[in-house]
């Protein structure tokens, strides 16, 4: 009965430490977008005191677009489905797609990769499996423990 009690409880406080530290890293990753804001807000006034300047535009996009992807992310980290996972690799995708100078080959890689992932979002996504019955398998686990025991 002991050994049953183990198996239930010991994952449960490995979950728990688990979520505790995806919260840690969540409040790191808010700091560090803060701290990124400022960054886009700065280059934003550089760029408008040097309006001629393509390079700048080019390097504020860059920083803007590491933001959103960062937003993505913590978005990610908050709602734990495949439908937040799919939006952040579109971001940094297209990212890469509009910031850095890739040849034909490259861009061609990212667009059928955008469309494979807008094809398994609109095909293969199962919005069940997004339900939040993950943290509550657990329970249910300890439940047919106890009811069985």
């Amino acid at each position: 009965m002991d050994s049953e009690l183990l198996k239930v409880k010991i994952p449960n406080i490995i979950y728990r430490i688990a979520q505790f530290l995806e919260i840690l890293v969540s409040l790191i990753v808010i700091v560090a977008i803060a701290i990124s804001l400022y960054a886009v807000l700065v280059e934003l006034h550089i760029m408008a005191n040097s309006a001629s300047n393509v390079d700048l535009l080019t390097q504020f996009l860059a920083t803007a677009f590491t933001v959103v992807i960062g937003i993505e992310f913590l978005k990610m980290l908050s709602r734990h489905n495949m439908s937040s996972v799919v939006e952040v690799l579109l971001f940094a995708i297209a990212r890469q797609m509009v910031i850095e100078h890739t040849s034909a080959v490259e861009n061609l890689i990212m667009v059928v990769s955008i469309a494979l992932l807008f094809t398994i979002r609109k095909f293969l996504f199962i919005p069940g499996l997004d339900d939040k019955k993950s943290s509550s398998f657990l329970k249910e686990k300890a439940q047919d423990t106890q009811d069985n025991g």
